[in-house]
């Protein structure tokens, strides 16, 4: 049984492209899909190279108490056409209930455009600590102190 997480289409949505759904009986994360705006659907949206742009999903979403939802990369666009995420991952929080969209960044050499449809991140639901902050005069000591970036070598 999974965590529920309740979906509402927004009003403007296209409710004919598919819900976050896992590809694979295992996939850790639910794919989400571009719902784009009536305006752009037959054209796209087009990120040119070095621009970012905020994709709509068509959604919102209630996440549990005690949650959160991840917003991360799909490797496959990363990797053949250097689409990422602006901010990887991207947290939604559990009192959020705007509409959900995608930051995508194009690190690649060219114009990449995003079809009505496509898929263009992953979400993973993931389970929420929060720390109780505690100011002290000293910390333990370890091994490695406070070597920092780059300080543990390459092995």
């Amino acid at each position: 049984m999974g965590v529920p997480v309740k979906i509402q289409w927004l009003d403007d949505a296209d409710r004919t492209v598919a819900l976050p759904a896992y590809e694979t009986a295992q996939a850790a994360g639910a794919d989400l899909r571009a719902n784009l705006p009536e305006a752009v659907r037959a054209s796209g949206i087009v990120i040119d190279a070095g621009a970012r742009t905020l994709i709509p999903t068509g959604m919102r979403m209630e996440i549990p108490v005690g949650f959160e939802v991840q917003i991360r990369p799909r490797s496959g666009l990363a990797l053949k056409h250097g689409i990422t995420l602006a901010n990887a991952p991207g947290t939604i929080d559990a009192d959020y209930r705007g509409p959900v969209g995608v930051i995508l960044i194009n690190h690649g050499t060219a114009a990449f455009t995003v079809a009505h449809g496509d898929r263009i991140a992953q979400m993973v639901v993931a389970p929420v600590v929060q720390a109780a902050f505690d100011v002290v005069d000293d910390l333990s000591a370890t091994v490695r102190g406070d070597g920092g970036f780059g300080s543990t070598g390459r092995r």
